[in-house]
């Protein structure tokens, strides 16, 4: 099978991928759940190369995450599910839909300030009518202020997310400075957890911590998940500056006590700190 510009060749690959008995054992072994968390971190690889301006690696994530899509697609064929024609067809009804302004009513010209307007009207629109669709049963009973919020994305979007929702009704700080004082109580509650060594009350309090950061995040107008990307491109940044300084005294990471590297990752510090950093805690 040779490689080709057509969509339909990727299709017929995933299918001999998944066909029994000549597939590959891999990939026939997989199911939604499984292969779910692929499909996020196809997402996370185009934000990277994006963020890097690196177009040629962004040609190859793109394709990638079309993979995941076709191999979703596969899976729910072979269940009489739906194809994917199917989530072609349904994406492009949903952009037509969306656009009236664009392919239903060219003379109608809204203004870019009425697009998200309109846009957000359909979206309500169509969500009522999957409801509709739904079997009396799945219907739950209660409306919550903070169901539209979605639930597949990454949980400190949604952390994010759930906080400016609740916040429409007043539910929130009007001061970034009590945020900061709710992380202060949340760590002294990780530290009595610690005390009782309690593996699963640790775990919820490092959750709620985690929970009032994005707090915070939101209240300084920061993006959390970028954030934390950038600090961690900071920390590989000052990690490799460890390893580079101990290769230089011909040692290992394994040679060194965690003193020598402390004191490597001070003057790792000064050494790889852009202009834009400011001050930060011994370790970030």
């Amino acid at each position: 099978m040779t490689p080709s510009r057509d969509i339909s060749r990727l299709i017929e690959i995933m299918a001999a991928l998944r066909t029994p008995v000549t597939g590959c054992p891999w990939d026939l072994e997989q199911d939604f759940a499984t292969i779910a968390p692929y499909t996020i971190e196809e997402a996370y690889e185009v934000v990277d190369a994006i963020d890097r301006g690196d177009l040629d690696d962004l040609r190859e994530e793109l394709g990638d995450l079309l993979l995941q899509v076709v191999f979703h697609a596969q899976m729910a064929s072979e269940q009489n599910a739906f194809a994917f024609g199917d989530v072609v067809e349904a994406i492009t009804r949903k952009m037509i839909r969306r656009h009236p302004h664009v392919f239903a009513d060219k003379d109608g010209n809204l203004a870019s300030s009425h697009v998200k307007e309109v846009w957000d009207r359909i979206k309500a629109e169509e969500k009522a009518e999957r409801a509709a669709r739904r079997p009396p049963e799945s219907t739950p009973p209660h409306k919550s202020l903070l169901s539209g919020v979605k639930a597949g994305q990454p949980a400190l979007t949604r952390a994010m997310e759930l906080q400016r929702k609740a916040s429409t009704v007043g539910f929130d700080w009007n001061d970034p400075r009590a945020v900061l004082q709710k992380i202060r109580e949340e760590a002294d509650e990780i530290e009595a957890a610690l005390d009782r060594n309690d593996k699963q009350e640790i775990a919820e309090e490092t959750g709620d911590l985690m929970f009032a950061l994005v707090n915070l995040a939101r209240h300084v107008d920061a993006d959390p998940e970028a954030a934390l990307r950038a600090t961690n491109a900071k920390f590989e940044r000052r990690f490799a500056y460890i390893e580079r300084a101990l290769e230089a005294q011909g040692r290992t990471l394994e040679q060194a006590s965690l003193a020598e590297m402390d004191a490597l990752w001070n003057a790792a510090k000064g050494e790889t700190k852009p202009a834009s950093e400011g001050r930060e805690a011994d370790r970030v």
